[in-house]
C-alpha cells in the first residue's frame, strides 16, 4: 500500500491561503486544512508548531508578494507611500488574511523586507535615529488598522453590504434632530464606512507623513 503523500511547507501554505479566502481566522483550523490536503493534522505539525505559527506564515507570504519587484524610488515620503499602497493592495486581494496580519503580525522574510524599507525611508527623512523606531511603530500600527478595516468591508457579501447600507440610512436620515442635532444637520453628507475607503486611506496616510515632516529638525 502506497504511503500517504508528504506535502511541502509551500504547498501547505498555498492550501491554507485558499481556505482563508472564504474562511476567517477564528473558524480556520489545522484539522480543516489537513482534511483539504487529504492528510492528518499530525503531519502538518511537523512543519508548523501550531495554528498561530501557520497563520503568521500565510500572512507573511502576502507581504512577500506585496514587495516582489519593489525598488525604492523618490524621497522618503514617496517610498513610504509606495510601500503602504503595495501592502494595502496585496491584502485587499486576501481580505481574510489582513486581520491575521493585524492580530498575529509576522516575523518572516516578508515582514523583514517591509520593516527594512520603512525604517530606511524614515532614516532618510532626516529624523534623529533614536526617533526612528517609535515613528516606525506608530506608522505600522496605523497601516495595520486601516488595512484590517478595509478587509472587514471586503469580506462582506453583497447582501450583507446592502443590509448595512440600509441600516446606515435609517440610523442617519431618521435621527431625531433634537437629540442628535449635528447628525441631523450633516445627515445627507455623512458617508458610510464602506464608501471611498481608498481616498480615505490616502488622506490619512498623507496626514501622518506630513506630521512626521513637520516634526523634522530644522535644517
Amino acid at each position: 500500500m502506497a504511503g500517504r503523500r508528504r506535502w511541502s511547507s509551500e504547498e501547505i501554505l498555498d492550501t491554507a491561503a485558499e481556505l482563508l479566502r472564504t474562511d476567517d481566522a477564528e473558524s480556520f483550523s489545522v484539522r480543516k486544512l489537513a482534511a483539504a490536503l487529504g492528510t492528518d493534522s499530525s503531519s502538518l505539525y511537523r512543519h508548523f508548531r501550531n495554528k498561530t505559527e501557520l497563520l503568521r506564515a500565510v500572512a507573511d507570504r502576502i507581504l512577500l508578494a506585496a514587495m516582489d519587484g519593489y525598488r525604492p524610488e523618490g524621497d522618503w515620503r514617496q517610498r513610504l507611500t509606495a510601500t503602504a499602497r503595495r501592502v494595502r493592495e496585496a491584502f485587499g486581494q486576501h481580505p481574510q488574511l489582513a486581520a491575521v496580519w493585524g492580530r498575529y503580525a509576522s516575523g518572516g522574510a516578508g515582514s523583514r523586507i517591509v520593516m527594512e524599507e520603512v525604517l530606511q525611508a524614515l532614516s532618510a527623512s532626516g529624523l534623529p535615529e533614536e526617533e526612528v523606531p517609535e515613528r516606525y511603530h506608530r506608522l505600522v500600527v496605523l497601516l495595520a488598522a486601516l488595512i484590517a478595516a478595509d478587509a472587514g468591508i471586503g469580506t462582506l457579501t453583497g447582501e450583507e453590504y446592502e443590509q448595512g447600507m440600509e441600516q446606515f440610512r435609517v440610523a442617519v436620515l431618521g435621527a431625531d434632530p433634537e437629540r442628535f442635532p449635528a447628525l441631523a444637520r450633516h445627515a445627507r453628507a455623512v458617508r458610510p464606512l464602506g464608501v471611498d475607503r481608498a481616498a480615505a486611506f490616502e488622506d490619512i496616510l498623507a496626514a501622518h507623513l506630513a506630521r512626521i515632516e513637520a516634526d523634522l529638525p530644522a535644517r
